[in-house]
């Protein structure tokens, strides 16, 4: 019984360390591979009951279990493409495969997860890997928000869609008006001139209209008024009147030269916390800053010149589609040609409890089991989930070095394990011998 039982020890050997051989052989062979995870195998000894004091032993043998280190991090590697995406952490990109985008309506899609991807757009401009793994993210609103979607399904994910040839307007909804205005025109016996100001805003269509802004002073018989009436139309209206105000400016030695007040005759109101003007042009609301009592940063009134001194405003004309980028909180920034900048879409990071209990697929991929509990979406860089890095793949797993040492160390045991098989031969032979 002893005997035979070495001999199925030894077999038992061989095979336990063919497992670990082939284990080592895989991680070798992908030290190369991006987002690659390391496959170990371990070793659990077999025990044969027997009667305590019997004087005999039965060798029960040894057998390996294979895992997957799906927690284990490969060094991130930088790269020239900006759609060359990794997790700085943990936590993985939703995927999916090419062939099931048909099945993406209603959230029907199987969900899979990667640690990286060198993502591109196809023919449809949908962003996928060489493999056919198609990138998953929360499409932006208009504005460029997020909605607010539910963080345990892929109900809300869909295929991330880059259409090179796409333009976009950038509407103006802010501007600021800085403007000095000459404070000998409100003087008695100064001529009264109206002054004239031109300011472009962009409509919702990528239009260029414009805002005529017109300065009367108000002169005095004696003294100076240090008032002025401004009046504002708009192009995109045939010259509408949309705001008219009484400006009042301070004369004292603390504050002079900067509004005192600003009472509003018709349109949009003055907010003197905020120091703006709700204006409503044909395209919707703009806000104008004017600026508040006692700000020196907007409309002035000082010496004899007539100057703007600073106008600036938000939107911009129709700019085409230049670059496309992934920030580290998983926001897909399009830029444009104008310079204008929007949000199109969010990557969630996936994160489960045990990710080693993920099943492993093809590509680097890999998918929810009941080992590795429920997924969630989280915010890239939130919670426990790591950044998104850009320009970026995720390295190999493996360690060339401890592999080849542990590759040393599998064959010498295989050795000794056949060469104990050899003995229980030759010791069987013996036992055959005995009666000749």
């Amino acid at each position: 019984m002893s005997i035979s039982s070495s001999l199925n020890a030894g077999v038992a050997g061989l095979s336990a360390n063919a497992t670990r051989l082939a284990t080592i052989s895989d991680n070798i062979a992908n030290s190369g591979t991006y987002g690659y995870k390391r496959a170990s195998a371990d070793f659990e000894n077999f025990v044969i009951n027997h009667a305590r004091g019997a004087g005999t032993y039965s060798a029960g043998g040894v057998r390996a279990s294979t895992s997957r280190l799906i927690d284990e991090q490969g060094a991130l590697v930088a790269t020239a493409n900006a759609l060359d995406l990794a997790v700085s952490g943990r936590g993985m990109l939703p995927v999916t495969t090419a062939v099931s985008l048909n099945g993406l309506s209603g959230g029907s899609q199987p969900l899979m997860m990667t640690t990286t991807g060198a993502f591109r757009p196809d023919a449809d401009g949908i962003l996928r890997t060489g493999s056919g793994l198609v990138l998953l993210g929360w499409p932006a609103n208009a504005d460029g928000s997020i909605p607010v979607l539910p963080r345990d399904t892929v109900a809300g994910l869909q295929p991330v869609v880059i259409n090179a040839n796409q333009t976009v307007g950038d509407p103006t909804t802010q501007m600021h008006l800085g403007v000095n205005l000459p404070a000998t025109a409100t003087e008695a016996g100064a001529a009264g001139s109206t002054l004239p100001l031109s300011v472009e805003y962009f409509g919702n269509l990528g239009t260029s209209d414009t805002l005529d802004i017109t300065f009367s002073p108000v002169v005095p018989a004696t003294g100076a008024s240090n008032s002025w009436t401004m009046e504002i139309r708009d192009s995109a209206q045939n010259g509408a009147l949309i705001g008219q105000y009484t400006l009042a400016f301070d004369d004292t030695r603390g504050n002079g030269g900067t509004l005192a007040s600003v009472t509003t005759l018709s349109g949009g109101a003055y907010d003197p916390v905020s120091g703006t003007l709700a204006l409503t042009v044909a395209g919707g609301p703009i806000s104008m800053t004017v600026g508040r009592p006692g700000d020196s940063s907007g409309l002035t009134q000082l010496s004899d010149s007539f100057a703007p001194t600073s106008i600036t405003k938000d939107g911009s004309p129709v700019g085409n589609l230049t670059t496309v980028e992934v920030d580290e909180n998983g926001y897909v920034v399009a830029t444009y040609d104008t310079g204008f900048t929007r949000r199109i879409y969010q990557i969630p990071v996936v994160d489960v409890p045990n990710p080693n209990g993920l099943i492993t697929l093809n590509n680097q991929t890999f998918q929810i089991s009941p080992d590795s509990g429920s997924f969630f979406l989280w915010d890239a860089g939130d919670g426990p989930a790591g950044a998104i890095a850009g320009y970026a793949r995720e390295g190999s797993a493996t360690d060339v070095a401890a592999e080849l040492t542990a590759l040393i160390q599998t064959q010498r045991a295989y050795s000794s394990n056949a060469k104990v098989i050899q003995t229980v031969d030759e010791m069987l032979q013996e036992t055959t011998n005995i009666k000749r």
